[in-house]
C-alpha cells in the first residue's frame, strides 16, 4: 500500500461515509443535485463521499474536501459495479480518490479476473473499494491486494441471506480475519443505532446512503409508521 493510500484510509477511519446516489428516473437523478448533497452531507461530519456514474464523481469531486469513492453501476444481474477495468479507469478520470469494484467471485464481463484488475488498477495509482458479498469474497478480495474491504454486496449475491440490518456476522468474521485491513460496512446502515453497533464491531468506517440521502425510503418509512399508527 502505498502513502496516497494510507493518506486517504486515516481521512476516512472511524468516520462516517456517506453514499449520495439516486436511482434512474428519479427527480434527484442530476449531477448538480447530488453534488450539493454531497456537499451537505460534508459540513453534516461525513469524512468520504460515496457515489455513482462519471457526471456524478466529477460534480461532486468539485463541490467537496473529502475523499470522494467513485464507481460506475452498468447493468443490473451479475457483475455492475464497476464491472471492468475501462469502467475503473474511467472513475479515476472523473475524479474518483478511490475506486469501489464489485469484488464477488463472479465473471467479469471483460475477462479479467478481479486480481488482474486491481493489479492493473495499483499499477496506475488508484486506490481500491472491494464490494464484498460473502466471506469468501473477502477473502479473494484481500488476497488480490485490496486496499479496502466492504460489506457491500452482502445479501445482494445469493451468498449471503437479506438481513434486516446491517450483516454483523459477515463483518464480525472479516474483521476477525484482516484485524490489520480496513474493512468497512456498507448496507441497510438504517438507524444511529446500528451505526454505531457497526463501529463497536470493529469497522474501520461506516457507509450509509438510503437513511440520509433517499428521501424517497425514508418518506416511506414514515408514511409507513403513521398508517399503522392510524390503523391501530
Amino acid at each position: 500500500m502505498n502513502d496516497r493510500a494510507n493518506a486517504l484510509l486515516q481521512q476516512i477511519k472511524g468516520g462516517l461515509v456517506v453514499s449520495v446516489q439516486a436511482y434512474p428516473g428519479e427527480p434527484m437523478r442530476h449531477p448538480e443535485t447530488m453534488a450539493q448533497i454531497a456537499l451537505a452531507a460534508q459540513q453534516g461530519g461525513a469524512v468520504a463521499i460515496r457515489c455513482q456514474g462519471l457526471a456524478d464523481i466529477s460534480a461532486i469531486r468539485g463541490q467537496v474536501d473529502v475523499p470522494v469513492i467513485g464507481l460506475w453501476k452498468d447493468g443490473h444481474d451479475g457483475v455492475f459495479i464497476t464491472p471492468t477495468l475501462r469502467h475503473a479507469r474511467a472513475c479515476m478520470m472523473a475524479g474518483a480518490d478511490i475506486v469501489a469494484l464489485d469484488a464477488t467471485r463472479r465473471p467479469r464481463p471483460d475477462g479479467l479476473t478481479y486480481a488482474q484488475t486491481v493489479a492493473a488498477l495499483h499499477e496506475e495509482g488508484a486506490v481500491v473499494m472491494a464490494d464484498c458479498g460473502s466471506f469468501a469474497d473477502a477473502v479473494m478480495a484481500a488476497e488480490a491486494g485490496s486496499d479496502i474491504l466492504s460489506t457491500t454486496l452482502s445479501g445482494y449475491t445469493g451468498e449471503r441471506p437479506k438481513t434486516d440490518g446491517p450483516d454483523f456476522e459477515v463483518l464480525r468474521r472479516i474483521v476477525a480475519e484482516f484485524p490489520n485491513h480496513p474493512v468497512l460496512c456498507e448496507g441497510r446502515i438504517h438507524t444511529v443505532d446500528q451505526a454505531r453497533q457497526v463501529m463497536e464491531a470493529g469497522a474501520w468506517a461506516a457507509v450509509v446512503g438510503t437513511a440520509i440521502t433517499h428521501p424517497t425510503s425514508i418518506t416511506k418509512w414514515f408514511a409507513t409508521a403513521v398508517q399503522e399508527g392510524v390503523a391501530k
